[in-house]
């Protein structure tokens, strides 16, 4: 069973539209969801866990339709982080505990005590008081407690210091060793994506532009580097981008596409986003 699948979901707003999305997270892999700001990466999570309604297409989390009456059963199963953690500014992490435990039918208490340790999270200071990497680790918290099968995370690393950001990215890592665990994260951080995620969905412009197993990218896409004469050589149809200095040319391209007489290096993640956005311009 795949975690989650979409198929021809669409969205419409005076100002923006979502087009024509379709990916597959199967079960036991981790999804980074990427893209730039207003690209429609909240507005395709927000349309997952059915906080928005969709104008047309199919989602399917967990083996459930989520227009259906029984995803409010299989929500029991999804740990969701947005961008913001939304809890009142008076509670304490205590107060959090006494009220999503009635919430949740699967909560684990101890669970969650021993992530506010791990986190260095004091029981009784109040929300309005915390940080915003403070915030971030209670909402991971929460939702690594209720024993969920799928985690939905929109920017959920993000005001988090690196070191922290490691920890947690080992944390849902280890989760999906569990092969009926999945992860759905979006990340403006590149370099997390690329160090956890199985899969890479890029969304541009509100539309999906690709959605790729991680090592397949890298086999696909290549960086080259020469001198601008040199790079005549370099078949148009090869070239996804290219920066041109006066110290010679930098490219992505596609290394099927390029003789074997040209050295590639590694494209990463960033390197592949960034060359086809711009040549989307």
């Amino acid at each position: 069973m795949n975690a989650i699948e979409i198929k021809g979901l669409c969205k419409s707003y005076d100002d923006f539209e979502l087009e024509n999305i379709n990916l597959v997270l199967p079960s036991g892999c981790i999804m980074g969801l990427v893209g730039e700001n207003v690209a429609g990466k909240s507005t395709t999570i927000r349309l997952i866990i059915n906080a928005i309604k969709s104008g047309a297409g199919q989602i399917t989390v967990l083996g459930t339709d989520n227009k259906s009456r029984e995803f409010l059963r299989v929500k029991e199963y999804i740990g969701v982080v947005l961008d913001e953690a939304y809890f009142p500014e008076v509670l304490t992490a205590q107060n959090v505990n006494s009220i999503i435990k009635n919430t949740y039918k699967n909560w684990d208490e101890k669970c969650y005590f021993d992530y506010m340790v791990k986190f260095n999270l004091p029981l009784k200071k109040q929300f309005k008081d915390f940080s915003r990497g403070m915030k971030m680790k209670l909402a991971i918290a929460v939702a690594m407690s209720h024993n969920p099968k799928l985690l939905i995370l929109d920017e959920a690393t993000s005001g988090l210091d690196p070191m922290v950001r490691d920890e947690i990215l080992d944390i849902f890592n280890d989760f999906t060793r569990d092969e009926t665990h999945s992860v759905l994260l979006s990340s403006h951080i590149v370099s997390d994506l690329e160090k956890i995620c199985d899969y890479i969905a890029f969304v541009h412009r509100g539309k999906l532009i690709f959605c790729e197993e991680k090592d397949r990218l890298f086999e696909e896409y290549g960086i080259v580097r020469m001198t601008k004469s040199d790079f005549e050589a370099i078949p148009e149809d090869a070239i996804v981008g290219k920066k041109v200095t006066d110290y010679g040319v930098e490219a992505l391209v596609r290394k099927n596409a390029v003789s074997g007489a040209f050295a590639t290096e590694l494209a990463t993640i960033e390197d592949i986003i960034l060359n086809i956005a711009k040549g989307d311009k």
